[in-house]
Order: structure tokens, then sequence, then C-alpha cells
């Protein structure tokens, strides 16, 4: 009876008492140069420009000119957030300033490519919106031409310097918790606003537009043990969207594996969760949002609870810039590269796939996004 006493006890799901512990100072706030002060361009000047210029203006950084399509619409955003920059008729002329030394191309993927094309071309820095391509060999062609170029080119990958998500990475990177073992990301929240807007039109929504966020924190987390995809979509009962809401994915890794959970359709009692588990400690972040999030770090020393600073809008969009502009002073890749991007954006094209085909997917076996996966 002791036997089978103790083995029932080995079964439980048993929290251990752990001491409280000062939590590690980590630099997973927005990086900032330190000195250098570039022209910055800005081309396309749609909804998510207004959270990139703010952070532009927040951090004291010079944007110099402005083109959009609607001349209107670029000359409204001018003067709310940069009244020195000039309005450009075409985007050429931007790209023919040889003082702007970096440019940043919001525009949707359809648009983006010839311009960040002819950006590299003429020798300009580049920040792309993401996804950064939706043809992996066409990404593979941008990246070349960019070291062919001697400029660097990166993706602003945004979500990185989310403050619970940057501060977990960190920890990772700082062997805080050893080697990844697993990762599970479940976010349940009301994306039905986008319901009658554009992003109603975007296929496989959830996985592409908004997953891919946490399909590159995993990839920040993993690098390249990420092997196969298993994923689903599915509408929520009674949603207004064309487009699915629901969407969930089992991702296999070498030695690993990580599960991404996106309940879109909830109405009421948004919850955000990611768990990471080491070979010697866990990361845990839970919050009701994206921008309210508690953080522990757990391991045979202790528990630590970092009180964290900033949130993801407009922070994020700081740290993508700001980590490109690094980069260049300090001249090394950036580390939301193009480069590195393309293998968060091969983890999602293999996602959506897999939940057109249902069933699991290779990753890197999808080089295109169509719509007919």
């Amino acid at each position: 009876m002791t036997s089978d006493s103790a083995n029932t006890d080995q079964y439980a799901l048993k929290s251990a008492h752990l001491h409280e512990i000062d939590a590690p100072d980590l630099q997973y706030l927005p990086p900032m140069p330190r000195r250098y002060e570039p022209r910055i361009g800005v081309i396309g000047t749609g909804g998510i420009s207004a959270s990139h210029l703010d952070a532009y203006r927040t951090a004291g950084w010079d944007v110099a000119a402005i083109w959009n399509r609607t001349r209107a619409k670029a000359e409204e955003k001018a003067a709310e957030y940069c009244p020195s920059a000039r309005i450009e008729d075409d985007w050429e002329a931007l790209l023919a300033d040889s003082e702007i030394d970096v440019v940043d191309v919001t525009l949707h993927p359809e648009h983006r490519v010839p311009i960040i094309r002819a950006a590299l071309q003429a020798g300009k820095h580049v920040l792309s919106q993401k996804p950064f391509v939706t043809d992996l060999d066409l990404g593979n062609d941008l990246v070349k031409l960019a070291d062919d170029q001697g400029v660097k080119l990166a993706v602003n990958q945004n979500g990185r310097w989310a403050p619970h998500l940057s501060w977990m990475r960190e920890a990772v990177s700082a062997g805080l918790i050893g080697d990844v073992l697993s990762a599970h990301i479940s976010i349940h929240w009301d994306h039905s606003w986008t319901a009658g807007t554009p992003f109603d039109e975007i296929d496989q929504l959830i996985l592409y537009d908004f997953g891919i966020h946490w399909f590159d924190f995993l990839a920040s987390l993993v690098g390249d043990r990420a092997e196969s995809v298993f994923a689903t979509a599915t509408s929520a009962r009674g949603q207004a969207n064309k487009v699915p809401l629901m969407s969930q994915a089992l991702v296999r890794l070498d030695q690993g594996q990580a599960s991404l959970v996106f309940d879109g359709g909830v109405p009421f009692g948004p919850r955000d969760t990611t768990y990471v588990a080491g070979t010697t400690g866990s990361l845990t972040s839970v919050g009701p949002d994206l921008t309210t999030q508690s953080v522990t770090l757990e391991t045979a020393h202790g528990i630590a609870r970092p009180a964290l600073e900033g949130q993801w809008f407009n922070d994020g969009f700081r740290g993508a810039m700001g980590e490109l502009l690094c980069s260049i002073e300090d001249d090394r890749e950036p580390s939301t590269s193009a480069r590195t991007n393309l293998k968060s954006l091969a983890i999602v094209l293999a996602a959506v796939a897999s939940s057109k085909r249902k069933r699991e997917v290779e990753i890197g076996s999808i080089r295109l996004r169509t719509h007919s996966e």
C-alpha cells in the first residue's frame, strides 16, 4: 500500500514550493543606436503606419520623406507625426534622395517587392513590413541582393519587442532555462472587428496575418529545430467574418514540441498565455490581453517575477526599427533580418498549407503562398 501511495504521488501534478529570487537583468527593451542618426523615408501610409511613425517620433528619429499612393493620406500622417517631412509624388524620388539612408516599406506584400528591390539597388537599408514576402525563393533573392549591395534588409516583426515575449526570448538566449523542450501559446480574443474590412479578404487570416507574430517568436526560440506542422482552421459559430477566426497548430521540433492555439472568435473573457519549458527551468507569461502580462521564471534557484516596462504597441515598432539601426551602426546582421525571417515564414506557409490539406506538412516544403495549398 505504501508503495502504491508513493507511485500515486509521483503521477500527480504537484507543485513544489519555490522561494522568491531577484529577476535577472535582461536587455529586453527596444534597442537604440548610440550615435547613428539617419534620415528615414517611409513608403506607404496605411493604417499600420501610424504605429511606425508614432514610434519613430517617440524615439526622436528623423523621418525626412513620405510617399503614399493617395497624397492626402501622406499629408495627414506627416502633419500628425512628422511635420518637417516632405511629401513625395512618387516613391522613386524618395529612393533617389542620397541623404536618406533607411527606407521603411509598409505596403502589402503584393505591392512591396518591386519597391524593396529598387531600394536595395539604390543602396538603401530597408525595413519591410511583415509578412516579408509570399515566396520563399523570391525572399532568398532579395536577401542575396542586399548582401551584394552591402546593405541591411530587416523585417518589422514588432512582436519581438512586446515586453513579455522579449523578456522570455532573452531569458532563453541567456541559457536561463537550458535547452528548450516545448513551447505552448494559447490566445483567446475577439477578432470579429475585421468583419467587413480588407482583413476579411485575407485567406487564413489568423494563421497568416495574426499568427505570424507567434510563429516568429517560436522560431526565435528554437531556430532550425522546427521540422513539421499540423494545423487546422475553422469558423466560430455565429461569426460574421468570411474567413475562419479559429486556428491551431502543432509543431514537431527536433527533440521537442510546440503548440499554438488562436481562438479569434471568442467575444468574452480574453486570455493570453505562453509557456516555455527547458531542461533547467521554465517561463510562463499570462494575462487578459497582449499588453497586460505577468512573467515568471522558475528554476532550481527559485522563482523570479520581473517587473516589465512598456507595451507592444508602439514599443514593438520602435524595437524593429531600432534593431535595424543598431545593426547598421555595429555592422552586424539584425536579429530580425530577412534571412532569419524566412525561417519564420516557412513555418507559417507550412501551417497554412496543412490547414488546407488536413495533414502534417514538412516545414520548408511549401515555397509559395497560394490560395489553393
